[in-house]
Formats: C-alpha cells, structure tokens, sequence
C-alpha cells in the first residue's frame, strides 16, 4: 500500500489524500468538468436550488460537495423542486447510485441515458423518479 501524497499543485485544498492513481483520475475528471458549463465549483446548496428554481424540469449542475466525505454534488431541477444528489468516489470511480465511472463527466453522460429506461429512484427525492 502506498502512503496516500498531499494534494498536486492546482487542486483545490478541500481534496483529501488519495493516492497517486487516484490523483491521475481526479485530477483528469476535474479538467474536464472544469471545461463544462455545468460545473459551478464551490456553489452552496442553498445557491444551487436557487439557480436551478427557475429553469426547466430536467436541468442540472455539478458543483462541490460540502459533505466532507463527497467531493461533488449534482443538483437537478425535479417537478417538485431542485434537489441534490452527492456523488461518491471510491477505489478511483465517482459513482452515483449504479452508476461509475473514472470521470464525473461520463458518469453523467450515463446516467442521463440510462434514466430515459430506466428512472432512478432516491430517498432524497421522495419517490419521484430521475429521469
């Protein structure tokens, strides 16, 4: 096992230790998304639902998790109202319900066509489907 290394150069200090090949992966993952315009970085989510109150059923963001334990949070527009769902990351996939993969970008791009067959269901979103 290998000593978990301090964040590289670039990375927001709030990233825990990971270790090296989870760095490659994180770090990709957050060029990426940082290339998105869905990415809207240390945004609360008080902020976030109020962005999303406004927009269509269906709209999304990604922004920093405040739970210490998630680095990323999406926040979707639900007929009832925004919600957010945390995004985990573990053994060097971001994973969200069923759903992993090695970049938040591609998790996404999967779970919006995975949910038109197939509708996700969470607690926090009281029995309303993901779709």
């Amino acid at each position: 096992s290998v000593l978990p290394s301090p964040a590289p150069p670039g990375l927001p200090d709030r990233f825990r230790m990971f270790r090296s090949c989870e760095w490659e992966v994180l770090e990709r993952s957050l060029n990426i998304l940082q290339a998105s315009d869905f990415y809207w970085g240390p945004l609360s989510v008080g902020e976030a639902h109020a962005k999303l109150q406004q927009e269509p059923v269906g709209t999304y963001l990604v922004r920093d998790s405040s739970q210490g334990n998630c680095l990323f949070s999406l926040s979707v527009r639900m007929p009832a109202g925004p919600v957010s769902l945390r995004i985990s990351f573990q053994e060097g996939y971001f994973r969200l319900k069923n759903w992993f993969s090695d970049c938040v970008v591609r998790l996404l791009e999967l779970v919006v066509a995975g949910t038109r067959n197939n509708p996700l269901h969470f607690d926090e979103m009281g029995g309303t489907p993901l779709i």
